[in-house]
């Protein structure tokens, strides 16, 4: 059983799909910690009614980024986290964290990288007026998703497609990729550590 901790910053729907994978046995994650900046982001309330802990913090109360990680580490080791997860976590991940999880820290994001990086993707890919977009997983590294990409999902975007419209058919396939990329990287290494 991996021991994880997922990052995010609002609703928590990939949190949750994450819950529910681990709950069904097709994700073989314990979520050990969820890890959020945001106070009074629903993804605090998934938690606390999965009785998973979190760690809140307010960033703008430390002098820079590497005093929040260092915190947020210490937390992450006193729980043996192996892989950070991140599910709409709106932070740069920087070098503290990054350093103590080497290609152990995962993000998904809603599009076909590196089309539509950073934030609101989903309304990038529709002023762009393309006719696909989808979903990337991909390993964390320092810049705005950059890293290496692990998979992605295409999704169309139709003819009068509305952000609503297309928001829920991007969260179907995230909800159901993010949790099946998962069990692979951490089958994967489960193998090569036997």
């Amino acid at each position: 059983m991996t021991k994880i901790a997922v990052f995010a910053s609002g609703h928590g729907s990939n949190l949750q799909a994450l819950i529910d994978a681990a709950a069904r046995g097709e994700l073989a994650a314990q979520i050990r910690l969820v890890v959020c900046d945001r106070p009074g982001a629903y993804c605090l309330t998934r938690a606390s009614q999965a009785r998973i802990p979190y760690f809140m913090f307010y960033p703008h109360k430390y002098p820079n980024k590497a005093a929040y990680e260092e915190l947020i580490l210490r937390q992450l080791r006193e729980r043996e986290v192996e892989y950070i997860v991140l599910a709409g976590y709106m932070r740069l991940i920087g070098p503290t964290l990054l350093e103590a999880f080497p290609q152990r820290i995962i993000n998904i994001h809603p599009s076909l990288l590196p089309s539509f990086p950073g934030k609101d993707a989903i309304g990038q890919a529709l002023a762009a007026g393309v006719p696909l977009t989808g979903v990337t997983v991909h390993y964390v590294d320092e810049g705005m998703d950059t890293g290496p990409i692990i998979a992605q999902r295409q999704v169309s975007i139709d003819p009068g497609e509305t952000r609503e419209s297309l928001e829920q058919k991007i969260h179907a396939v995230e909800h159901e990729l993010y949790p099946k990329v998962l069990q692979e990287i951490f089958t994967k290494r489960r193998e090569n550590l036997d």
